[in-house]
């Protein structure tokens, strides 16, 4: 199998490895929102995760380029809405809803970046299989809900844009090492305040745990993803996670799935099976100075698509 081939299959395992935390941080997370509510919960996460990434991998500044250091600030900020204007959603929500919705967010970027032709297909395969999955049109519907949901979904469009940006400008988990604290300062300022009084060792050893599974592994697997994915393929391939939290929800919430779930399922496995087969990053020839210095590709080598 030739590296060209490899690439979009080993990144789509990351992708699948990332939704599975997902679904199974939040799955995991009922205790923690019931004692800290779903802003507080998400401020620990993130929180928890500045802290473990300072202490795996200390941010080198200087070695940034300043176009880099900037895409890793935005990224933070990014992350820190993401997080908590779906957790806004969902408190006001059904789950199915606030996803379909946010899912918009991913679903727009593998239209408008898949450059037309047959990769389309993937994405107009996985909107019916998620809105199956899903089924927004059912229950009352909250306008600030869906406004908190659509607020969520551009900033997971932009999450997927950035995070290859500085996947690409920064070299392991360097980018992650900036945005993690700008996400942890962000939550600070909306809500970390009023939460702090309400910690115990045993919410704390939680949020430790949860903020490993979500945000620490499934960001960092996903920045590794979009290295080796086109974003229009890791957009479409995002429809899996109605999917994994059909199953996630099965199998640890005992929720039982119906006829109509099972379809959405498949329709959005076939569309992720057919993104990452199509889903390679072109490479290009890596400047003399680039051959040089090692490794390390600052972006110059791969097409951003």
């Amino acid at each position: 199998m030739s590296t060209f081939h490899a690439q979009p299959r080993a990144g789509a395992l990351m992708a699948v490895a990332a939704m599975s935390c997902v679904q199974l941080g939040l799955a995991l997370s009922v205790d923690l929102f019931e004692q800290l509510g779903p802003q507080g919960a998400a401020w620990l996460r993130l929180t928890w995760a500045a802290l473990l990434v300072l202490l795996i991998a200390p941010p080198r500044i200087r070695r940034f380029r300043r176009s880099a250091l900037f895409a890793a600030v935005v990224l933070g900020v990014v992350m820190a809405g993401m997080t908590m204007l779906f957790m806004a959603a969902i408190a006001r929500l059904p789950l199915g809803t606030a996803s379909a919705l946010e899912f918009l967010g991913p679903l727009g970027v593998a239209v408008t970046r898949s450059g037309g032709g047959r990769n389309l297909l993937w994405p107009a395969l996985a909107a019916p299989g998620v809105l199956v999955l899903t089924q927004p049109w059912s229950g009352a519907v909250d306008l600030v809900g869906v406004a908190f949901a659509l607020g969520a979904a551009v900033c997971w469009a932009a999450y997927i844009m950035l995070s290859q940006l500085v996947g690409d400008g920064a070299s392991g988990l360097q980018g992650l090492a900036v945005s993690f604290p700008v996400a942890a300062v962000v939550a600070t300022l909306f809500s970390g305040s009023g939460v702090v009084a309400q910690l115990t060792p045993e919410t704390l050893l939680l949020g430790l745990g949860l903020a490993l599974l979500l945000p620490v592994l499934p960001f960092s697997r996903e920045m590794f993803a979009l290295r080796r994915m086109t974003t229009a393929a890791f957009g479409t391939l995002m429809s899996l996670e109605p999917a994994i939290a059909l199953l996630a929800g099965w199998t640890l919430l005992h929720e039982e799935p119906g006829t109509w779930s099972f379809l959405g399922v498949a329709l959005v496995v076939a569309a992720g099976v057919g993104a990452q087969r199509t889903g390679a990053r072109r490479q290009h020839a890596r400047p003399a100075s680039c051959r040089k210095s090692g490794p390390t590709p600052p972006g110059s080598s791969l097409e951003l698509r």
